[in-house]
């Protein structure tokens, strides 16, 4: 490995929770602001930008686990898709709150809070990226 991209690689740092969650999103860069905005992520990690501003990994911390989310890379087998089929829940204490801050940090409102047949609040929202967001206040 040469000494340049020694210097690149960010620190190791601390993978939080029992799954984690990996996104390849078109702007990662963008989705760490908008996430930090929308759900209180910190970043703790994150590869430099090439020569297109994309990004090869950035590790978040997010509602006390990790998230970690990079760029498409067409040429290297990574070619853009659309997220379907999943969401991402967030265990809060204030699901309204939760909601609110979403859909002011940009995050599209696709299930306002309502209180569910389960016994919680439950909300949702996409955001601008494609990837859909759950919020579950249980009681």
């Amino acid at each position: 490995m040469s000494e340049t991209l020694e210097m690149d690689r960010p620190a190791a740092a601390e993978v939080k929770g029992g799954l984690v969650t990996y996104l390849n999103l078109d702007g990662a860069f963008r989705a760490a602001e908008l996430y930090a905005k929308a759900f209180g992520a910190q970043t703790i990690a994150s590869y430099p930008p090439d020569e297109s501003g994309r990004t090869m990994h950035i590790h978040l911390h997010v509602n006390g686990s990790s998230l970690m989310i990079s760029d498409f890379y067409p040429e290297h087998g990574h070619a853009k898709v659309a997220a379907a089929g999943f969401s991402l829940t967030l265990m809060v204490k204030d699901c309204d709150a939760a909601f609110d801050r979403a859909v002011a940090a940009g995050c599209e409102p696709t299930m306002p809070p309502a209180d569910m047949f389960w016994g919680d609040r439950y909300a949702a929202v996409r955001d601008p990226f494609g990837v859909a967001w759950a919020f579950n206040q249980g009681k």
